[in-house]
Order: C-alpha cells, then structure tokens, then sequence
C-alpha cells in the first residue's frame, strides 16, 4: 500500500467556505473513485487554513489510474472550478509505509 498526503493552504478564512463545498459536492464523489479515504484534517497550530488528507492506494498504478477517473468526472471537474478561487497552494507527497508501520 501506499498512502497520498495532499496539503492545501487556502485564502485566510476560506476554510469553512471550502469544507462546505467539499462536504456538499466533492467528498461523496472522491470516495466513490478514489476509495480509502484514511483521514481528513484542518490545522489547528502552525500553518494556518490548511486542509490534510490521507488516501490508500494498492500501488503508483491504482493511484494514476484512479486519479485520472476522477479528473474525467464532470461533477468533479465543477466542484474544482469552484473551489479554486479559495486556493493559494497545493503539495502532494506519496508516503510508503515501513515495514514497521501499522499501515502497510
């Protein structure tokens, strides 16, 4: 398994706006193509008005394969056209578990 962490920093204050959307438009079709939601966070301390998510993917494959079905969808590509005017960044890691890691 590997797991995805994508970090988004949003406009001071715009976190509640896009948790909203999020919550009314995206989250359903992301789980729906994506799968393993593992854990959605806000910053609490440190960098402010950023959103964490972990996703689970098999392999490198299953991740580009499920990620390109959800660039294709257009309930998704909507959600980002709205989405995107409260967004100043975006980083995206890919984390491998070691083999002593509770998730693997």
């Amino acid at each position: 398994m590997i797991i995805e962490q994508r970090t988004y920093r949003f406009k001071p204050g715009k976190v509640p706006a896009f948790m909203a959307i999020y919550e009314a438009k995206g989250l359903e079709i992301q789980k729906r193509i994506l799968g393993n939601l593992i854990g959605y966070f806000i910053t609490e301390i440190g960098t402010l008005n950023e959103t964490v998510h972990l996703w689970g993917y098999d392999s490198l494959n299953d991740r580009s394969d499920r990620r390109t079905a959800l660039m294709a969808d257009d309930g998704w590509r909507t959600f980002l056209a709205e989405i995107l005017p409260l967004l100043e960044m975006q980083e995206t890691k890919v984390l491998l578990p070691t083999f002593f890691s509770p998730i693997r």
